[in-house]
């Protein structure tokens, strides 16, 4: 038991560092990509939404979550009651004839969700009228449905697919991730050549690829590089050379 405990404090410590750093990124990010922001108390209409954005007569609206294993049942079952309830009143409040609904995850993978995001869609598509849902979620990450007479889609992006869908390009993740580290991680001298690490292969998991160019240091300098591995560690399943 007393082993067990002195994982506890650590685990609670990475829990609030994740949920607070994830938060800063939403706060800085957003704006910079053209969304807004929503605060909102609990019990609110929009207690449920982090950002939106209107684009045409479409509301792009997102709940954020800082990792891939952060809901269970209870919680995904109230997300989808809050779209199908409040959905029609966040196209009102932003003039919008049409919702796109966005469950987005700042890092992981589809492969590393406890899955319980997906059950968000699931509720949806079980919990409206059948002649509402105008697409299935099964085998899918998205389902569409109506809102009344207001078509509306609801998505899990996690990790690569959210950053991808904010900035409208592949490189927003890597615009993001090399901004933090820019402004996170000073630039120094690169480790010698033949630095021994207690993990044995760390030095090539971390090396910059042969057939690559050299590096463009107007975005990070060497020494900065394994920092940029050790962030998009998190966003895939396996790692390539």
């Amino acid at each position: 038991m007393s082993e067990l405990e002195g994982h506890i404090p650590a685990a609670k410590l990475f829990s609030s560092i994740e949920t607070s750093a994830g938060r800063m990124v939403e706060d800085v990010v957003l704006p910079v990509y053209g969304w807004q922001a929503v605060p909102s108390g609990m019990h609110s209409a929009n207690s449920a939404l982090d950002g939106k954005c209107l684009v045409g007569a479409t509301l792009r609206a997102a709940t954020l979550k800082s990792g891939p294993r952060c809901l269970n049942d209870e919680m995904s079952e109230n997300f989808a009651d809050n779209v199908i309830q409040y959905g029609p009143t966040w196209l009102i409040e932003n003039a919008a004839t049409s919702l796109d609904f966005t469950y987005g995850v700042l890092y992981g993978t589809r492969a590393q969700s406890n899955k319980k995001d997906w059950h968000i869609l699931r509720n949806i598509a079980e919990k409206l009228p059948a002649h509402q849902v105008t697409q299935l979620p099964w085998q899918r990450w998205d389902c569409g449905f109506n809102l009344g007479v207001r078509p509306a889609t609801a998505t899990i992006r996690v990790g690569k697919d959210w950053w991808t869908y904010l900035g409208g390009s592949d490189l927003c993740l890597t615009e993001v991730c090399v901004a933090m580290i820019r402004a996170c991680v000073s630039p120094e001298g690169a480790d010698p050549a033949n630095q021994r690490y207690t993990i044995g292969d760390l030095g090539q998991i971390a090396a910059w690829p042969r057939e690559s160019g050299v590096v463009n240091v107007l975005c990070l300098q060497a020494s900065q590089l394994p920092w940029l591995f050790l962030l998009m560690r998190h966003f895939c399943d396996v790692l390539n050379d």
